[in-house]
């Protein structure tokens, strides 16, 4: 479907790449709802873009409710924010699991199928998701992570079969690691293993092209890395000890340390 002229509802636009979604939207001519936890960091970015703003906690199931209603009328869900979530999750309290779980999975499927009734009744709208190379590989300390984003990618794809012959189209967008903007970038870490990135521009492109072009997944990373996920993901024990060999632990424990105050 083309995204000029439609509503979109755009999560986690305060951090991560939600910006630069955000101003890649608005250059082509969306009416734009944001939504985050803190109005104080939204209301600039509502400014800017001329958007409207909803303040709206994911991890909350009533304010994901309260927000489904507030946006009626959306034409398509970006559905990007998320927790990074790394650590073991032995490091992690009983709360800090739920509120991962919540953000990252549960409010993407409950936005869905709050939106998805209008949208089917209009016979057109998208739901994209944004996902992660986490979805189809488990690395170390990740347990969480890559739960969530490995159940995200399982829900698009069935959910998107659910809606097929209905207008409705269904897509997800799997960044590798992001320079500049991503979570990951946020560590001042290097990569693992030297790993390439992309910018967030790519990753705007991956959705523009999965709503416009209704493609129910985009992996948005260098070859290389592309080619190593499909590998683990089918192989994953044999992946686990490349990841030991590699000699990757520093970097990982580097991640976790500046992303715990996240959780």
């Amino acid at each position: 479907m083309h995204i000029a002229g439609s509503t979109v509802l755009l999560t986690g636009v305060t951090g991560g790449i939600g910006g630069a979604l955000a101003a890649e939207l608005s250059a082509r001519g969306v009416r734009l709802v944001l939504t985050g936890r803190r109005a104080e960091a939204l209301e600039p970015l509502a400014e800017r873009y001329g958007a409207r703003m909803i303040t709206a906690d994911l991890a909350d199931a009533d304010d994901v409710r309260r927000l489904a209603a507030e946006a009626a009328g959306t034409d398509i869900l970006i559905a990007n924010a998320a927790l990074p979530s790394s650590g073991d999750v032995l490091d992690y309290t009983p709360d800090q699991i739920d509120r991962a779980l919540a953000v990252n999975l549960r409010a993407p499927a409950m936005l869905a199928r709050l939106l998805a009734p209008a949208m089917v009744a209009a016979g057109r709208g998208h739901f994209c998701f944004v996902g992660s190379l986490s979805g189809m590989a488990a690395t170390k300390s990740s347990s969480l992570y890559t739960a969530t984003k490995f159940g995200l990618r399982g829900f698009s794809l069935a959910f998107r079969q659910d809606l097929h012959g209905t207008g409705v189209g269904v897509s997800i967008v799997q960044p590798g690691f992001v320079r500049e903007l991503g979570m990951f970038a946020k560590t001042g870490s290097s990569t693992p293993g030297g790993v390439r990135t992309v910018s967030p521009e790519q990753v705007c492109r991956g959705v523009i092209r999965a709503i416009e072009r209704d493609v129910a997944e985009i992996n948005v990373a260098p070859p290389e890395l592309r080619f190593l996920t499909k590998v683990a993901s089918q192989f994953p024990g044999f992946a686990e000890r490349v990841q030991r060999l590699a000699g990757a632990e520093p970097t990982v424990h580097a991640i976790v340390d500046a992303q715990r105050s996240s959780r």
